[in-house]
């Protein structure tokens, strides 16, 4: 049975630590619980803010272990790549594939006016990761995308349930030419349960995967 350490203390990290079961094979724990005295290989899932990361790819390269990294606010430089970092701008899969449809279209569209708006709940003031790499395979600047936090909005205008507005994501992105022609894409993700699903359906494919010391998008092992 191998270890998995959820290193946060925010929504993210405690719903994982409260929903990830693995039956017998992995073991979660919280970063903190630890035993410093038996070092050994596991997946370390980085969900914090940072404080605890070199600490963190100490761990890795002492131990060979992989991080999988689920802040979109960390920016990773080239000392991290003797581990495996795998990064997840999502973990959502179903959104995953999406943004990996957006990905490998993108560039269809770039003669045409585009709009994306994100909503997020009200207490959410970390980049909006899924936003900004849809941004990015549309061609457009981060500052472009509109972000609501008003929770009349939300619920009036975006139709976010009002028992989801504080956990939700909500992307809509709109791509119009100059005539009379236009295409809404519209994504919901409610509640937490799909993000729980998601990290646990890819701490399976890294365990199940020999990872090379490189950082990885999340998308190579969907």
């Amino acid at each position: 049975m191998a270890n998995v350490y959820i290193i946060g203390s925010g929504k993210l990290a405690n719903e994982l630590l409260k929903g990830l079961d693995f039956n017998q094979e992995y073991k979660v724990f919280a970063w903190a619980d630890r035993n410093n005295n038996e070092a050994e290989i596991a997946i370390v899932v980085h969900a914090g803010s940072g404080r605890e990361l070199n600490e963190a790819v100490s761990y890795c390269k002492q131990t060979g272990s992989t991080l999988i990294e689920l802040s979109t606010d960390i920016d990773y430089k080239q000392d991290y790549l003797d581990i495996p970092v795998v990064l997840c701008p999502n973990t959502n899969i179903l959104m995953l594939k999406f943004m990996n449809m957006i990905e490998k279209s993108g560039q269809n569209f770039s003669q045409y006016q585009i709009s994306i708006i994100e909503s997020h709940q009200a207490n959410k003031t970390s980049v909006p990761g899924t936003a900004v790499a849809m941004a990015k395979s549309l061609s457009m600047q981060d500052d472009a995308i509109e972000s609501v936090r008003d929770v009349k909005r939300q619920q009036f205008e975006l139709g976010i349930p009002e028992q989801n507005l504080a956990r939700h994501a909500y992307h809509r992105i709109q791509i119009s030419d100059d005539k009379s022609c236009s295409i809404v894409l519209e994504t919901k993700v409610l509640g937490d349960s799909p993000y729980v699903d998601g990290v646990k359906d890819i701490i399976c494919a890294v365990g199940s995967n020999h990872l090379e010391k490189r950082l990885y998008d999340v998308m190579e092992l969907i």
